[in-house]
């Protein structure tokens, strides 16, 4: 028979690598966003008059 603290181990490392692998891709979609955006704007932003 399987020891129940065990499996509760292992459901709580496979929620943690889950979170992780969420918060990377989370992160990642940050920076592209931000990096499409100053690419886009980056002309512009030369232009403008001060």
């Amino acid at each position: 028979m399987s020891d129940p603290n065990r499996e509760d181990e292992d459901f709580a490392k496979a929620r943690r690598g889950r979170n992780i692998a969420i918060a990377i891709g989370l992160v990642v979609f940050i920076v592209l966003v931000y990096v499409v955006t100053v690419v886009r704007m980056g002309a512009n932003v030369i232009d403008r008059p001060i």
